[in-house]
């Protein structure tokens, strides 16, 4: 790492525990950056108003390296690969699997995340009385069929790309 990368103050991470903020959280721990985590009750816009002067969005995760300020957890695992030059999670632009690599890493949000959010939404975190069975079930079986692409791609692979651990199966994981 050269010094034009290094920081002078530690990236934090506001983090929830099982929220999307575990995938920046994992990406910190394995590639060993030193950083600040604030721990937040989820959802924090509801349980810890006073956040949504520091995000606007009032979600998890938020992120902060210097003047940098993020809140897509699996954009975040691509900065810190990119920022701190740690290509050993990630897989090279000139790498015949970079393209896979790639959507694999932001196919955890775009493609799995929005079904999963629906059916814990309307599952788990409405008001009994406001919760929607039909929803939670037809989001439930869309997630499932959203899983057909990762079950054939990972079948006799222990990881998504290039036969070694990535921030992808972190995304994706």
């Amino acid at each position: 790492m050269t010094d034009e990368h290094l920081c002078t103050t530690k990236p934090t991470l506001w983090h929830c525990h099982k929220a999307r903020s575990l995938r920046a959280l994992w990406a910190l721990e394995e590639m060993a950056l030193e950083y600040d985590v604030i721990e937040l009750p989820f959802p924090p816009r509801f349980f810890q108003k006073e956040f949504l002067a520091i995000n606007v969005l009032g979600t998890v995760p938020y992120f902060v390296d210097g003047e940098v300020h993020m809140t897509e957890s699996s954009t975040i695992c691509h900065y810190l690969v990119e920022r701190y030059q740690r290509y050993d999670f990630a897989v090279r632009t000139n790498h015949r699997e970079f393209g896979d690599y790639l959507n694999w890493l932001y196919h955890s949000d775009a493609t799995l995340t929005l079904p999963q959010t629906i059916v814990l939404r309307y599952a788990q975190l409405e008001p009994p009385e406001r919760r929607l069975p039909q929803a939670t079930e037809d989001y439930g079986n869309w997630f499932i069929a959203r899983l057909r692409r990762l079950n054939a791609h990972i079948i006799g692979r222990q990881y998504l790309c290039d036969e070694r651990f990535t921030v992808a199966d972190i995304a994706v994981g």
